[in-house]
């Protein structure tokens, strides 16, 4: 349904691709999904692909750009795992967010009528769509299994537009303590919702591979859906 275009950097200094969806009438809003570690893989512009579906313009930006463009890699693989693993910590956290800010920027150049734009990520993408929420001005902001958000608490006064964060309770990359600090330094924020997930394990919403619990990933994707719908209207 979608192909890759280029998107110009905020700096005009370099140009990354996004793969983009485009619903078959005039969108209703933008929704930008953040990429897991695995790069924009099949199971990332299938998410693209959905949204678009449901009539919003979808945009998936390759934000491993400065490491390699165009990684792919396959969670089931676990060769692939531990090279996904490895990009972590090549992989600068705050010019991603920029990238973030050049994708939203792009958006809404497409979009009419001052429509919004919403933003979307898992594992270490959850992470980064915190951090948007604290640093963009998106318009709704979606995290799924976010790592060491935790770390990023000093920031949530910054959060100005809706939030909602979805947390597998046995996560093996986000212990129970660092859940429960979220939880506890979340509690008093407005705009943000958080949704636990027993005895699910991080990925659980992954589009596709070993790592998905169908029930579970319907659940939250459904109160996805609604809550882009509420706040992109």
């Amino acid at each position: 349904m979608g192909d890759f275009t280029p998107i110009n950097t905020l700096e005009g200094d370099g140009r990354f691709d996004a793969y983009v969806a485009q619903p078959e009438g005039e969108a209703t809003a933008a929704i930008i999904v953040i990429q897991e570690i695995f790069g924009v893989n099949e199971g990332i512009r299938r998410k693209c692909d959905s949204w678009a579906k449901a009539g919003y313009l979808a945009i998936a930006p390759d934000l491993f750009w400065r490491i390699a463009p165009h990684i792919e890699l396959d969670a089931d693989v676990p060769e692939e795992m531990q090279q996904a693993l490895d990009y972590i910590p090549r992989f600068d956290q705050d010019q991603g967010v920029r990238d973030l800010e050049a994708t939203i920027k792009a958006a809404r150049a497409k979009l009419t009528g001052g429509a919004k734009v919403g933003l979307v990520g898992y594992c270490l993408g959850g992470r980064v769509a915190f951090m948007t929420a604290c640093r963009t001005d998106g318009d709704a902001f979606v995290g799924y299994y976010g790592v060491g958000i935790d770390g990023l608490l000093n920031e949530q006064h910054a959060i100005g537009k809706p939030t909602m964060l979805h947390i597998p309770t046995q996560d093996g990359f986000v212990p129970a303590e660092t859940q429960a600090k979220m939880h506890e330094g979340l509690k008093d924020n407005a705009h943000v919702t958080l949704y636990d997930y027993e005895g699910l394990d991080h990925g659980f919403a992954a589009e596709m591979g070993n790592r998905r619990v169908e029930d579970a990933a319907q659940l939250a994707d459904r109160r996805t859906a609604d809550f882009f719908a509420e706040h992109l209207a």
